[in-house]
C-alpha cells in the first residue's frame, strides 16, 4: 500500500480518530499481532512463552502525555504495582516507561520524585528500569533527567534514537557516567532541521553510533542495547562484535513483541542476549500508530483484518 508514514504519524495524534479507531472491532484484532492484550496477565503468559526461548522481556504501560499530576501518580502507583507483581515471577522482566506518563509536562521535579519512587521498587526488586526516550523536543530535559537520576541510582537505562542528528554528541555526553543505552531508529514525526529523513542515512548513522557502542561495551562493560528489526543492521553489528571479540551474549538485541518473532528465537539460539518489548494497557492507539508507521506495509494486515 501506498500509504504515506507522515499520515500515520498524523492520525496518532489526532483526537478524533484516537476516540474512535480502538473501538472498531477489526483494529483490535489487528493490534494483537504487536500486543498479547490489554492486560497485565496476558502480558505476563506472552513473557512466559517467551523466556522458552531464553527471550527475556521488558513490560512498559502505554500511555504517555497525561493531562495533570493526579494522573502521573496514579501511572506511578501503576508501575510500582506491576513490579511488586513481576517480582513473583521467575522470568527475567524490567520495565520502559516514558517520562510524559508520570508528569513531565507539568514539573520536572514532581516527575524525577515520581520516578524516584518507582526506581527504588525496582532497585528493591532487584530490577531495573529504562526511560524511553520521546521526540525531539524532550530530549534535552530527558537527558538532564537521565545524569540526575544516575546520581542516586545505577540501574536506570536511557533510549535514544539514531535518526536524530544529535545523537551521538549525546551518547558522548552520558559516556562517562557509565549508562545504559537502548538504541532505536525513532519512530516521531521530526523537521528535516533535527533528523535524517532517508532509511539509508539513519541506517548508516545507527551502525556508526553502534561500532562506538560497541568498543564502549567492551572497554567499560556498560550495557548497550541494539533495538532494531533490520537484519541487515543486526548482520553488521555482530561482524563488528565479532572483530572486537567480544562473547555474543555481551551484544543484547531488543525487538518488539510479535515483529520477526522467529528471527529472535535464533538470535537467543545463536547464544546472543535476546529481549522483547510487551506493551500493553488500554491506551494503546498512538503507540500502535507508530508501530505502522515505522513500516507502512503493515497497514496490508489491518486491512484484512478489517475485511476477514
Amino acid at each position: 500500500m501506498g500509504i504515506n508514514r507522515n499520515i500515520l504519524l498524523w492520525g496518532s495524534k489526532n483526537e478524533f480518530l484516537k476516540k474512535k479507531i480502538p473501538q472498531m472491532k477489526a483494529i483490535q484484532k489487528a493490534v494483537k499481532r504487536f500486543m498479547p492484550g490489554e492486560t497485565l496477565a496476558e502480558a505476563i503468559e506472552a513473557a512466559t512463552k517467551l523466556s522458552q526461548n531464553s527471550i527475556s522481556t521488558t513490560f512498559t504501560i502505554l500511555g504517555e502525555n497525561i493531562n495533570n499530576l493526579s494522573e502521573a501518580e496514579s501511572t506511578t502507583k501503576n508501575y510500582i504495582e506491576l513490579l511488586e507483581r513481576i517480582d513473583n515471577e521467575i522470568i527475567d522482566i524490567e520495565i520502559s516507561l516514558k517520562l510524559t506518563q508520570i508528569g513531565l509536562d507539568h514539573s520536572f521535579e514532581k516527575t524525577f520524585e515520581l520516578f524516584r519512587l518507582i526506581v527504588q521498587k525496582a532497585k528493591e526488586c532487584s530490577n531495573n528500569v529504562f526511560i524511553d526516550i520521546e521526540d525531539s523536543s524532550y530530549v534535552d530535559n530527558t537527558i538532564r533527567f537521565y545524569k540526575e537520576i544516575k546520581k542516586e541510582y545505577d540501574n536506570v537505562g536511557l533510549c535514544l534514537q539514531a535518526y536524530l542528528y544529535r545523537t551521538m554528541n549525546d551518547i558522548k555526553e552520558v559516556i562517562s557516567i557509565n549508562p545504559w543505552i537502548r538504541l532505536v531508529k525513532g519512530a516521531y514525526k521530526e523537521p528535516e532541521s533535527v533528523a535524517f529523513k532517508s532509511k539509508s542515512k539513519v541506517d548508516e548513522n545507527f551502525f556508526e553510533i553502534s561500532k562506538y557502542l560497541l568498543r564502549e561495551i567492551r572497554e567499560k562493560g556498560i550495557r548497550i542495547a541494539f533495538a532494531t528489526h533490520d537484519l541487515s543492521l543486526q548482520e553488521r553489528i555482530k561482524k563488528e562484535a565479532e572483530t572486537l571479540m567480544l562473547p555474543q551474549y555481551d551484544v543484547e538485541f531488543q525487538m518488539l513483541y510479535g515483529i520477526k518473532q522467529s528471527e529472535q528465537i535464533k538470535l537467543a539460539n545463536d547464544g546472543y542476549n535476546v529481549r522483547t518489548l510487551v506493551s500493553y494497557g488500554k491506551s494503546w492507539y498512538p503507540w500502535y500508530m507508530r508501530r505502522l508507521a515505522e513500516r507502512p506495509a503493515n497497514v496490508s494486515f489491518v486491512i484484512k483484518n478489517i475485511f476477514s
